[in-house]
């Protein structure tokens, strides 16, 4: 089939049922749809199709393997691995238009949602009904269920919460091969073989397209406080961590460098949470729900700036305070983007977090100096974020060739610390030629062999996680 007749097929396809799908042509929504939030690979989509319903889906996975036609699953665009990325005329299957919550179930505190439910709706969804989503992260605006399951997303609650894989009773997927799987049927007890869930879950739909998943809620938290801290040194996270940890329950646990608080600063809106200058801050937050937790907090504070570890801080005195001050953080992606960061999302054991950051940022000050480096991250459960920022004069193709030889020192660096080296953005494209780094030959075999069995012919995703 030819170009024109691909798209005539397609179109004829998501037309069917009492909620017509749409399929876009134009140069404008090819760019749009084609690509996610890295910049590496140009968007060459040949259309963009928004189903309606899991059976569009399907059966425009049984039309891509009858005419060996590569699809690629596009959420809300937010990921920086390229696993949403169509850059080979592949048809990208969109689900901004699969954006409803089906049901709701208050006794099991659980609720059905289209892929295309964007994680804010879900947050919202819960709190007007009394409960809570927990999974959270800067994106939470655009990214969509689908795409955050197909990553397994953590984001910055994962110290307490865990990651988007510890939320989901159930699954609604279609195959590579456009069978229609409705996985766990929302059971919490279901002993009855291989739990299929977590296949999908973190396969970068590579296997097959998420189209609805049932999600757990919990209780509301009650009264999250934050607290800065302005760190001595970057060991201090670790002591500051290990101390809170003794006496309170953290929701959150995250870090910054002074560099990046510069560029959130700069970008402005935000203001410094204190005078006092600090290489590195951490952000912590928990639920003061007595006057003694407060007490126990503000005692853990005094204790910390004796011992050295704590130069200053400052304690929330209100919800609006507490969300200011997360801004310091939440804010930081956006105020480097102006300046083309090259992103690495990796993760160690949390206790060698110290030495692993020390270990990564003087190999790549030493090899270019003239690379500014920022950090941040989920330090609470040893997740890095390290973003390297082109020099202003750098062509893109330049920076970007020296950050690949960046990129094979510190996953050497990944590697002997038995680290990974994504932890919460998948594979994509981005990571697929270091996936060796984390994972052994025989585990790549096997993970070959589980695509096989779901994607015969090779059509979903392809291209992404391995060749």
């Amino acid at each position: 089939m030819n170009s024109e007749q691909i798209i005539a097929s397609l179109k004829e396809l998501v037309a069917a049922g009492d909620a017509p799908g749409k399929v876009l042509t134009d140069p404008a929504d090819l760019d749009t749809y084609g690509k996610d939030w890295t910049k590496i690979y140009p968007p060459k989509p040949l259309a963009i199709v928004l189903p309606k319903t899991t059976e569009q889906v399907q059966a425009l996975v049984k039309f891509a393997n009858e005419n060996q036609i590569a699809l690629v699953p596009s959420g809300g665009r937010t990921g920086l691995s390229a696993g949403a990325v169509a850059a080979n005329g592949e048809v990208v299957v969109a689900f901004d238009n699969m954006n409803q919550i089906l049901d709701f179930n208050a006794s099991d505190r659980i609720v059905r949602c289209q892929a295309g439910v964007v994680t804010e709706q879900l947050q919202n969804f819960a709190e007007e009904n009394g409960l809570y989503y927990p999974v959270d992260f800067a994106s939470a605006g655009s990214s969509q269920l689908g795409g955050n399951l197909s990553t397994n997303a953590g984001g910055i609650k994962v110290i307490r919460y865990g990651m988007s894989r510890d939320w989901v009773a159930g699954l609604k997927v279609v195959t590579g091969k456009g069978d229609i799987l409705d996985l766990n049927k929302d059971l919490e007890k279901n002993n009855t073989g291989y739990d299929l869930r977590h296949l999908f879950i973190g396969a970068e739909g590579t296997l097959g397209f998420i189209t609805e998943a049932t999600m757990k809620l919990t209780r509301q938290p009650d009264n999250l406080t934050v607290l800065v801290l302005g760190l001595g040194d970057l060991t201090n996270t670790m002591d500051v961590l290990q101390k809170f940890q003794s006496k309170l329950d953290l929701t959150a646990y995250e870090f910054f460098s002074h560099q990046a608080m510069g560029h959130v600063l700069a970008h402005g809106q935000v203001q410094a949470p204190f005078e006092t200058e600090a290489p590195y801050y951490a952000l912590l937050e928990f639920e003061a729900v007595s006057d003694q937790v407060m007490d126990d907090a503000m005692a853990l504070f005094e204790h910390c700036v004796e011992e050295g570890w704590v130069l200053d801080g400052v304690i929330s005195q209100s919800e609006t305070q507490a969300q200011n001050l997360w801004q310091l953080r939440e804010r930081i992606s956006e105020s480097i983007a102006p300046r083309t960061p090259y992103k690495n999302d990796i993760s160690v054991v949390v206790s060698k977090v110290p030495g692993f950051l020390q270990e990564i940022e003087s190999v790549v000050t030493d090899h270019y100096p003239d690379f500014e480096i920022i950090w941040f991250g989920h330090i609470g459960d040893g997740n890095l974020h390290l973003n390297i920022l082109k020099p202003e004069g750098m062509a893109n193709e330049d920076f970007f060739e020296k950050c690949q030889q960046v990129n094979k020192w510190v996953f050497e660096i990944v590697e002997r610390y038995q680290g990974s080296v994504s932890a919460e953005h998948g594979v994509g494209m981005t990571k697929k030629p270091y996936l060796q780094y984390t994972r052994s030959e025989a585990e790549i075999a096997y993970l070959r062999g589980i695509k096989q069995v779901f994607d015969p012919n090779g059509i979903m995703n392809p291209g992404k996680i391995f060749d």
